[in-house]
């Protein structure tokens, strides 16, 4: 990883979408900062496309969505995106899976779920399940005691056993059943929404994030940027970003858009 100031200024002028994950991206010890948030409203203004990419619910993204000043938010690890439409004026959404398959994995869920709380002691139920339509979320260290690495693997060992794809993110270990993930959902959404074809624009698309469910995100887009606390996953990741920012959590994310924002007022 190269320091955030090394991000060619020519590369930063030329961007027009700035992805980003949600927590400890956007946000510092669980917290949305002022800064981050701003830095969000602020990138729009100046003509950016900015889409939001989470492990989190979709519950939450039906409220980001229609109240954060982003065009879309990718949830659930790729499950779904959700935008705002400004002409019909009403929440939109595009689903991977109807109804019916929801529903019918919802049984397979709640058995792996009964599994990992009793074979990996210290572990809850992510706060945020009540309100996810794909996904299991397990809580490794939101909620609950920081659990030791070992304990993170078995989460996901058992996952996968079960069939399932798992992903770590820096709260949560999240387990779905299906080959998509926040990368995939990426090229849906902007072929679909915007008529680009992601494989094309990947030199003017910037990803900003923090944790190993973010690598898919790293290794496609070669200016993908990382706030600091990234490199406490060095060991766990096998995919880098090319920069770094200097600062943790929400902080860094504000570094990284005045960088882009600075390239382009020059």
């Amino acid at each position: 990883m190269r320091a955030l100031n090394e991000l060619p200024r020519t590369v930063a002028a030329g961007m027009h979408t700035v992805f980003s994950d949600i927590d400890d991206t956007l946000t510092t010890d669980g917290q949305l900062v002022p800064q981050a948030y701003v830095a969000l409203d602020t990138l729009r203004r100046a003509g950016l496309r900015v889409i939001l990419i989470t492990g989190r619910p979709a519950g939450w993204c039906d409220h980001i969505a229609r109240m954060w000043p982003v065009d879309a938010v990718i949830g659930e690890n790729g499950a779904f995106y959700y935008w705002h439409d400004p002409v019909e004026r009403k929440l939109q959404c595009r689903h991977l899976l109807d109804t019916v398959a929801r529903q019918t994995n919802t049984e397979r869920l709640a058995a792996v779920r009964d599994t990992i709380l009793r074979e990996v002691p210290g572990c809850a139920v992510a706060s945020d399940q009540f309100c996810r339509l794909y996904d299991l979320a397990i809580d490794f260290c939101e909620d609950v005691p920081a659990l030791a690495d070992a304990d993170v693997d078995r989460i996901v060992a058992l996952m996968e056993a079960a069939g399932m794809t798992a992903k770590v993110s820096s709260i949560h270990v999240n387990g779905w059943f299906g080959q998509y993930d926040k990368l995939s959902m990426a090229h849906l959404l902007m072929r679909e929404r915007y008529g680009l074809e992601l494989s094309r624009e990947r030199e003017k698309c910037m990803f900003v994030g923090d944790s190993p469910n973010d690598a898919p995100m790293f290794a496609y887009l070669p200016h993908a940027a990382g706030v600091a606390n990234v490199a406490a996953f060095a060991g766990r990741m096998l995919h880098f970003p090319s920069y770094v920012a200097p600062s943790r959590g929400g902080a860094g994310f504000a570094e990284v858009a005045q960088a882009l924002l600075t390239a382009r007022q020059r």
